[in-house]
């Protein structure tokens, strides 16, 4: 990958977000005016959002200029008063993946759009990045906290994460990020896993005792690893195995790994898909640090988080504000809510101490440019205790 990398012109970015609902909830979309400290850009993009009271203040729509008397609308966390600046200092290209510590990296004018991913060359991650934006200039980085850090800090301009897999289940690290940082999910990646046995040039089947690769990856591979007798070890990822394998020269071990990390590190397939089931798909985010405008003209979808108060029937409340407009939901994920672990009012009020708060995660497929979706978030905040829109985006109907 060869181009020299240089400061970013970047200044502060600081945002605030106000509108007024329309007089009806079946009229034409909410505008809201987005300011940021960019010079000579303003932005007016119709954004859905969560119901507040108003606080007092006055400000003039986009249409009317009238005084602002009615609840506002803000959607949070969409733009906070944070500002981010970039070293102005040169770097060479990165010689190894992105870590916390390193981050005197920036983005050169005119070069390629930079991508984030988890994990070395080869992964699937990496399959991903390429997918969703070819001929972009791919950037490994050691965790995802890394990756999610280098988009918020203009080190790249999008991330490409794993968000869940058909046979492994959800990636709940990445879940509980996509509520600590403040980025937004602008598309998806279909990516179909198919998992090879890599080994050194000379080796054969025979000669190997034990095998290398991410604990899912070994996992989905349980069959076919447990007939050759082979002894799982578990690493980072698929592709940090195989160069594990290829840089110590391991004439005992191989690794599950990509055809195309097979290729990259000069190792030999000894066989190919050797996963227990053919439909192994692992689905993947594409993050960024602003969110696109939501359309109608093709299939969307839209991710959102929540959390509710304790009570019978309230998850099924907040289900219905879906089910009752026709809204197919396809994904819902529970996490803890790690914030308010106990609360202090439960002991005061001699209740039986919440140890167990959740939040959740819904997917939806409807764009938040549709009528029905808005009506059901405003549904849905009048009990929800927190609602979030993590991204309105085209749904992924390929797959390679």
């Amino acid at each position: 990958m060869g181009s020299s990398v240089v400061r970013s012109p970047l200044g502060l970015l600081a945002g605030k977000i106000t509108g007024n609902p329309s007089p009806s909830d079946h009229k034409s979309p909410i505008f809201i005016r987005i300011r940021q400290v960019y010079p000579n850009h303003r932005v007016v993009a119709p954004v859905f959002a969560t119901l507040l009271e108003d606080r007092g203040g006055k400000d003039n729509n986009s249409s009317g200029g009238m005084v602002n008397n009615t609840p506002s609308l803000e959607l949070p966390m969409i733009l906070e008063d944070t500002a981010f600046e970039v070293s102005p200092r040169d770097s060479p290209l990165l010689p190894k993946p992105l870590s916390s510590s390193r981050s005197s990296v920036s983005v050169h004018e005119g070069s390629r759009l930079r991508v984030a991913y988890q994990g070395v060359r080869g992964a699937y991650s990496e399959s991903a990045a390429d997918k969703a934006y070819p001929n972009c200039e791919a950037v490994p980085c050691e965790q995802f906290d890394t990756a999610f850090e280098a988009v918020e800090s203009w080190l790249v301009d999008r991330a490409v994460l794993p968000i869940e897999n058909s046979l492994g289940g959800s990636i709940h690290r990445n879940y509980d990020l996509l509520l600590r940082h403040s980025l937004h999910i602008v598309g998806e990646v279909k990516l179909a896993v198919r998992h090879c046995l890599l080994a050194n040039h000379g080796v054969k089947v025979q000669d190997l005792t034990r095998v290398l690769s991410h604990p899912q990856a070994l996992a989905q591979c349980e069959n076919t690893l447990t007939k050759l007798g082979l002894v799982r070890e578990a690493m980072d990822d698929t592709a940090g195995a195989a160069k594990f394998v290829a840089s110590n020269k391991l004439k005992d071990a191989g690794a599950v790994a990509s055809a195309a990390a097979a290729t990259i590190y000069d190792l030999n397939i000894l066989a190919k898909d050797i996963h227990d089931e053919c439909d192994n798909v692992t689905r993947f985010l594409m993050l960024a640090r602003e969110p696109i405008i939501p359309g109608i003209e093709k299939p969307f979808k839209t991710s959102i988080v929540f959390s509710l108060e304790e009570g019978p029937g309230i998850l099924f409340k907040a289900l219905s504000c879906f089910a009752m407009r026709q809204i197919n939901l396809t994904k819902i994920e529970s996490r803890p809510l790690r914030t308010h672990l106990v609360r202090a009012s439960d002991f005061c009020n001699n209740r039986v101490p919440r140890y167990f708060d959740s939040i959740f995660y819904v997917d939806f497929e409807t764009s938040m440019a549709d009528q029905r979706a808005q009506n059901a978030l405003r549904n849905l905040k009048e009990f929800a205790t927190f609602l979030r829109v993590l991204g309105s985006y085209p749904v992924d109907t390929t797959m390679i």
